[in-house]
């Protein structure tokens, strides 16, 4: 790993932030001010609501380096239990691999906040960092959604993301699981999952997802296996088109079945008139497909 990602490790959102400019004030007038205190790390405990329970030790060794190197760049935030006791909202991370490198002190945001306020804090907190998979992405969502009793529109507001960002990350969720395993592992990209979204059956996502592994299938691959599973054309369907479709129309019609990833059907006749018809196979996919148009 080089030094220059050694070095971001530790640092996230606070990469740009000098600790120098943080003025260290007593807990009791650190919680009041939003400044930080200097905290023992042998009063901090962590958070039973931590989404991640598990942690790549080389990774923590790294960080841990970094942060023996650089010190801790991005504070933690705490929520004060008791007089001389504290519990991780953020940052669990930095503080496991603050002990590890053998720090004493760790420095701290120190905020009030009640169980649910925890959970949802650790859960955003969890979906801003850049290591994340698309499937821890969209656990997390639904975590919020189901958890802290968030629409997705509250949640689309609490995160700064678009709606129909937060509705693809959690259609994901609805595929096999051992697709998802392999988005997870990134075997297959999130745009390869999209397009196996469109299919109508599990058997058909399984069949693809495993001819992509084996035959390294880019994402236009796919949307044209799955357009071709959806929506099957006889081959003299295909010629008489050809005939009647003056190129430059062709041409449109299939860019359309390519970003939309359904059938489309482009009619015109002699007099320039004609339609568009497009396919959709239940109201989800419609809605999908709406998302599309209204962005486009």
């Amino acid at each position: 790993m080089s030094a220059v990602k050694k070095q971001a490790l530790g640092r996230g959102l606070g990469a740009l932030i000098d600790d120098a400019k943080y003025e260290k004030r007593p807990v009791k007038e650190a919680i009041s001010t939003s400044a930080i205190a200097e905290i023992d790390i042998s009063k901090i405990e962590t958070n039973p609501f931590q989404p991640r329970k598990e942690f790549d030790e080389e990774l923590l060794q790294e960080l841990s380096n970094s942060i023996k190197e650089l010190g801790i760049i991005q504070p933690i935030t705490v929520k004060k239990i008791d007089e001389d006791k504290f519990q991780i909202i953020s940052g669990e991370r930095r503080f496991r691999a603050s002990k590890l490198a053998g720090l004493k002190e760790i420095i701290a945001f120190v905020r009030e906040a009640d169980d649910q306020g925890l959970l949802e804090m650790a859960l955003v907190e969890n979906i801003q960092r850049e290591d994340l998979n698309s499937i821890e992405v969209a656990v997390t969502y639904e975590r919020l959604i189901d958890e802290c009793s968030l629409t997705q529109e509250k949640l689309s507001e609490r995160i700064g993301k678009k709606r129909t960002t937060i509705t693809n990350y959690l259609r994901l969720l609805k595929l096999p699981a051992e697709v998802q395993v392999g988005v997870r592992d990134k075997r297959i990209s999130m745009g390869h999952a999209k397009a196996l979204l469109t299919l109508n059956d599990s058997d058909s996502q399984m069949k693809i997802f495993h001819k992509i592994i084996v035959e390294g299938l880019s994402v236009r691959n796919v949307e044209a296996l799955v357009r071709e599973k959806n929506y099957p054309v006889k081959k003299d369907e295909k010629k008489s088109e050809k005939a009647s479709l003056p190129k430059e129309y062709l041409s449109f019609k299939n860019n359309l079945n390519q970003v939309l990833s359904t059938k489309v059907d482009l009619k015109k006749s002699e007099n320039g008139k004609g339609s568009i018809v497009i396919s959709f196979n239940s109201e989800e996919d419609f809605n999908r497909i709406s998302q599309i148009l209204v962005k486009k």
